[in-house]
């Protein structure tokens, strides 16, 4: 099950409003929140704390959904 956060984000994807590849300051104007700069790399593939892989790094501040 999902959280809230990755719910909200996947959503803005689908309906349009957050494109596929995005960056912190996207994801926190739709959503509303001020951590999305901590939140991304922090749920990346490949993150250095073995947290839930949720994102893909596509280049420095960019980010895509994992599938």
């Amino acid at each position: 099950m999902e959280r809230q956060t990755i719910r909200m984000i996947r959503e803005a994807v689908e309906q349009g409003r957050l494109p596929s590849v995005f960056g912190s300051s996207q994801v926190n104007s739709i959503l509303g929140i001020g951590w999305a700069g901590v939140f991304l790399p922090k749920h990346r593939v490949g993150n250095p704390g073995g947290q839930t892989e949720l994102f893909i790094r596509i280049d420095k501040g960019l980010y895509k959904l994992r599938d």
